[in-house]
């Protein structure tokens, strides 16, 4: 077979492999990037080649590693291109002072530790041909170095880029990358040399050269920036242009003596941080190279480790000495730091979690090492284990330190000290009335065309007997790994932008003095329904308002994310099917006594509060003679509790028919809008599964509520009920 064939049909199981795999771990709550190492090290001798060692030769002859090699080169060459980008000096700010203090001995306690260490590894891992200073230069760098890319993810993820905790990891991992990486450039150039002394041209000439990019080639670039902002875009010209400069700082890097990836790193670096140009760049190069060449570069790394080297008990424990040393000296060195500086036990905790986060740097690294023979194969082996290690426990010890939870609880209690001030500022209702808010939660996908959600939760929540809050709820979803959209910088951006839209979309409302009850909450998310019911759990919300948008691989209406919130929410649920109606004068509840009718009569029934203009029709509908006495015990004693003002605009209508749906669609007709219950009474079911799944969605005239109890211990009237008798006593 050809080798170009050969090498594509590799390319082509290790882009696959490498997806699949990696989607797995992110249903774990894990980083992309773990599945796709994973991915690379099942394809080597590790797994393929232990259990079908003939398919693995066949597939991966030696004569295309070469190959491979290349193409994982260019790869990283562009990567620690984007890492440089994406390297902000917005990252310094604040704390830098502590971020220093922390970093750098966040660096110093691993690296000392791992020196400790080499001077037992040295001679059962190592050889006379490797120099005991190179060998303690590259542990030390690789068991010191934090994955700025992933910890930047894992931040946005857990919406940290706004607190101090976020603000302070950032700091602290920018200046850990610059700091590692010089060290790892000493290493290098140690090794080539094969001594420290021999290795001082080497870093003089490094550091002429960073002097030179810094000053005269920031300068040249911001020229750049410059005529960007005439053309507000790259032309295939100029992006060329970029490119091959960073092939050729590379290029410089490489022939100086360090290593090629540092001249992309430090192009990227002095790029001017126009957030626009930035942004072009990103997304521009990014895709290509985190889809195509990253994951050769994984695949390349896994076919050089082989787990099985580590085949006696001792080097296991060898191996676990090597993980300890790097999670114990990154963490105690981050929180002993962090802790000196006046950072609190639980941040201090937090931040020595994130600190640990290795991820694709270490792997870097690593290769780098053995391809200069300065680790062994059996150290690389044991070294991508703690990379793999160290990045897995960070989610979840960062959770078990600074759950979600607690973060979300700050999130909301800022909003809710908002809230409060406005209250007591401006709102009518008197405190002796009521002292707890009635909560509408509305999860919004896009505010520009649910205006008409919005006004249907205000006129829920109302303003003129109790305390009420709307909470339009924005979930922006990253679904991708180290794209440039997923920076915490990046994430500020996104949440401004959707923050503006929502506040546009308030103003419109009217009258104006509704606005002071709508306080949005903006958020990053990996999970939207997830997400959404534990933001209702913790706020304590009585209603979520969602709407309905249609499934792109389905009809069913109450599929998809909708379906999802409607089944695990802990709170009582409403769909919203907007016919574009902005009347909401005539409404109309089919009634078929279960308890998801009896929320439906109650949320009409505070339309009823709310909106003095408002008549509401109660269809009971059934294939019998019916009569007052077959109402429910519930529908009877909310109605007998009501004032006369409000009965006075209820029309309860009794109705034998053969087919109640057809008889309510018929009524459906001359009303605003239909309130029902999930029930296959109206064709809908909780589940929504099954052939009457959203019948009544489909065929419905009007605008549709469809409503779901969680609880039928929360009453929506109770205070209004209550508020009504003080106020008319």
């Amino acid at each position: 077979m050809q080798t170009v064939v050969l090498v594509l049909i590799q390319v082509l199981i290790v882009i696959g492999l490498s997806r699949l795999v990696g989607l797995g771990f992110r249903l774990i709550k894990q980083p992309l990037v773990i599945g796709e190492i994973v991915a690379g090290i099942m394809l080597g001798p590790s797994l393929l080649g232990l259990v079908a060692p003939g398919i693995a030769a066949t597939l991966f002859p030696a004569e295309t590693i070469p190959f491979l090699n290349v193409l994982s080169q260019v790869g990283l060459i562009f990567f620690m291109f984007l890492i440089g980008l994406e390297l902000d000096p917005k990252y310094l700010k604040g704390n830098l002072d502590i971020a220093i203090l922390t970093s750098n001995v966040s660096i110093l306690v691993p690296f000392s530790l791992a020196s400790l260490l080499s001077l037992g590894l040295y001679p059962l891992l190592s050889n006379s041909s490797v120099s005991f200073t190179a060998f303690a230069l590259f542990l030390g760098a690789a068991m010191s170095i934090t994955a700025f890319p992933v910890l930047a993810r894992i931040i946005t993820e857990n919406n940290l880029q706004g607190t101090r905790l976020g603000t302070l990891a950032l700091t602290c991992a920018a200046v850990d990358d610059v700091t590692a990486w010089c060290l790892l450039a000493l290493a290098i150039a140690v090794t080539r040399s094969n001594s420290m002394i021999e290795a001082v041209p080497t870093i003089i000439e490094s550091l002429i050269y960073i002097a030179l990019m810094v000053t005269l080639g920031r300068s040249f670039l911001k020229r750049l920036a410059t005529h960007y902002d005439r053309k507000n875009r790259l032309n295939q010209l100029e992006l060329a242009g970029i490119y091959m400069a960073v092939v050729a700082s590379a290029l410089i890097t490489e022939l100086i003596g360090i290593h090629l990836i540092f001249g992309a790193f430090l192009l990227g670096a002095v790029m001017p941080k126009h957030p626009a140009m930035t942004r072009e760049i990103a997304e521009k190069t990014e895709d290509f190279v985190l889809i195509f060449l990253l994951p050769v570069f994984f695949a390349y790394s896994g076919l050089r480790t082989e787990i099985g080297l580590l085949n006696r008990a001792e080097l296991w424990l060898l191996c676990a000495a090597v993980v300890g040393v790097a999670i114990v000296g990154k963490y105690a060195g981050t929180y002993v730091a962090a802790r000196v500086s006046g950072i609190n036990k639980r941040e201090a905790s937090a931040l020595g979690w994130l600190m640990n986060t290795r991820g694709l740097t270490e792997l870097i690294v690593l290769n780098i090492g053995l391809s200069l023979g300065v680790i062994s194969p059996l150290l690389f082996t044991m070294l991508v284990i703690m990379a793999l290690v160290t990045t897995f426990m960070t989610s979840p010890l960062l959770e078990w330190t600074y759950p979600k939870r607690l973060i979300q609880l700050d999130v909301l209690e800022s909003i809710s000290e908002q809230e409060e001030i406005v209250v007591e500022a401006k709102s009518p209702v008197n405190p002796a009335i009521s002292t707890q808010n009635y909560r509408i939660l509305v999860p919004m996908a896009n505010p520009r065309t649910q205006k008409g959600l919005l006004q249907l939760a205000v006129a829920i929540a109302g303003k003129k007997l109790e305390s009420t809050v709307v909470h339009p709820l924005s979930l922006i979803e990253l679904e991708e790994d180290y794209l440039f959209q997923s920076t915490p910088l990046e994430a500020d951006r996104l949440i401004k932008e959707r923050r503006k839209r929502l506040d546009e979309l308030i103003q419109s409302l009217e009258p104006p003095e509704v606005w002071q009850m709508v306080h949005p909450i903006i958020r990053i998310s990996q999970d939207v329904a997830r997400e959404t019911a534990e933001i209702a759990l913790l706020d304590r919300t009585d209603l979520i308002l969602v709407g309905w948008h249609r499934p792109a691989f389905s009809t069913n209406r109450l599929g998809g994310r909708v379906g999802q919130i409607l089944t695990t929410a802990p709170a009582d649920v409403a769909v919203f099917i907007d016919q574009g109606k902005e009347r909401l004068e005539n409404l109309l509840v089919p009634y078929s006594s279960n308890i998801h009718d009896d929320l439906a009569l109650e949320i009409a029934l505070r339309l009823l509060f709310n909106r003095d203009t408002c008549c509401l029709t109660v269809l009971r509908v059934s294939e019998n003679e019916l009569n007052q006495n077959d109402l429910s015990h519930e529908f009877r004693s909310v109605l007998e509790r009501l004032p006369k003002s409000i009965r006075d605009r209820i029309d309860i209508r009794f109705l034998e028919a053969i087919e109640p749906m057809e008889a309510v669609v018929a009524a459906s007709e001359t009303v605003d809008i239909t309130i029902a219950g999930t029930s296959r009474t109206w064709g809908i079911e909780r589940q929504t599964l099954g052939r009457y799944t959203d019948l009544l969605a489909t065929e419905c005239r009007s605008s549709l509520l469809i409503t779901r109890r969680y609880s039928q211990v929360t009453s929506h009237l109770s205070s209004l009920l209550e508020s009504e008798k003080i106020h008319n006593s």
